[in-house]
């Protein structure tokens, strides 16, 4: 990618991030998008198909960086109360992105692709994994579980309460 194009990526993420901020997806049109970045609509389409497939890009980038933070996948299976720590922290150091892209009706898509991501580069690398129902229920249960009481309970009793609950029920899936 040449530094034009660069710029011209940069600009149209840094637009659709502060629209984001102010309206949900589905109100955000490619017209007001291009104003903002000071771009063509033409230019626009040259990189994206919508406003949704610029959405969903951008939601995949921050969920790949999430997974891609954590040191040994296995670590769901061997020790979850590490893995699910690990996890929350990459989420939490990356928050503000996530409550702008994630918001709405886009809530529910970042904890589902999250597993199916993490999953992923587990049996890519622990194929034994993949056919074992106990790890797969496991890492389920300790993703959506972790995610959600964290996501809930952050705000009202901060960050080293949440994660010292969620490593102690967590720690009850070890084996």
């Amino acid at each position: 990618m040449d530094l034009r194009e660069k710029k011209t990526e940069r600009g149209l993420r840094n637009a659709f991030l502060a629209i984001r901020t102010r309206k949900p997806l589905e109100k955000i049109t490619v017209k007001e998008l291009c104003e903002n970045a000071e771009i063509s609509k033409a230019t626009f389409y040259l990189h994206y198909k919508d406003i949704y497939d610029m959405s969903e890009r951008l939601q995949m980038e921050v969920i790949k960086d999430i997974v891609q933070s954590v040191e040994n996948p296995r670590i769901f299976v061997d020790d979850p109360v590490t893995g699910s720590h690990q996890l929350i922290e990459n989420f939490y150091a990356r928050i503000g992105l996530i409550s702008i892209l994630f918001s709405g009706s886009q809530f529910s898509k970042l904890p589902e692709q999250i597993e199916v991501e993490l999953k992923e580069r587990i049996f890519n690398e622990y194929p034994d994994v993949r056919n074992d129902a106990s790890a797969n229920v496991r890492i389920t249960y300790q993703l959506m579980g972790s995610f959600y009481s964290f996501y809930k309970y952050e705000k009202e009793f901060g960050f080293n309460s949440v994660m010292s609950a969620v490593d102690e029920i967590t720690g009850l899936f070890a084996r």
